[in-house]
């Protein structure tokens, strides 16, 4: 294995510092001669250390200001995730299919969770975005923005801030290779059907039901994306 060099090592420690002194998005970091100090290195790798974490969200550099730790969000993730698919479909290779797989898993396992308790005030925003659907169903396509809302709003209730974050990096990186690749588009009256279901068994409190109803809408997506590979 290489030896990480010298800006990779002053990266992992920058990670280190925010850790320790238990920093936030906006924070101050030290400054670059700090860093220079307090890691011994030289002026050239502390900024392409702070280079490589900007690209990551993991610091901002903001000029005549300083360095600040960024907003960490996913948003590198998800670009990596749709260039993958999109240079592995290229290759003849399932990577929109693998992708869509890797999301299944995640909500199918949690939808169960979401039935033990979903407020009414969730619940509500889940049927008003099926009614959408079956509005939107009536001009011949659900829209993606509809479809994405759901999702997101399907687990609120579990206060999971980077679940939330997650699940909408997968959207993101659907619709960016979606953009370049099209997999064919659902019977839109099947698609507000599988999301009725799943809302219904959501507020009956049905995490068997909640499941399969899961499982069948993502049955309708694999089959669309299977001819991929």
């Amino acid at each position: 294995m290489a030896r990480p060099t010298m800006a990779q090592d002053i990266e992992r420690r920058i990670r280190e510092l925010i850790l320790e002194r238990r920093l936030g998005p906006g924070d101050p970091l030290p400054t670059e001669a700090e860093l220079m100090e307090l890691f011994d290195a030289g002026r050239v790798s502390v900024r392409e250390a702070l280079k490589a974490l900007q690209a990551m969200n993991v610091v901002e550099i903001r000029r005549g200001f300083g360095t600040f730790v960024g907003s960490l969000s996913l948003s590198p993730f998800a670009e990596g995730l749709a260039f993958r698919a999109a240079v592995r479909h290229r290759q003849g290779e399932p990577g929109l299919l693998e992708l869509m797989k890797v999301r299944e898993a995640l909500e199918a396992g949690l939808v169960g969770a979401v039935t033990a308790g979903i407020p009414a005030e969730d619940l509500a925003v889940l049927r008003e975005l099926v009614a959408t659907m079956e509005s939107e169903a009536r001009t011949g396509r659900v829209g993606r923005a509809t479809d994405r809302a759901f999702h997101l709003a399907l687990y609120a209730s579990l206060d999971n801030h980077l679940l939330s974050e997650v699940l909408d990096a997968f959207w993101a990186a659907m619709d960016q290779v979606r953009e370049d690749l099209d997999d064919g588009h659902q019977d839109p009256a099947t698609t507000v059907a599988q999301h009725h279901e799943i809302a219904e068994a959501v507020a009956a409190a049905d995490g068997a039901r909640a499941v399969r109803a899961m499982r069948t809408h993502f049955d309708g997506v694999r089959s669309r994306l299977g001819a991929e590979g």
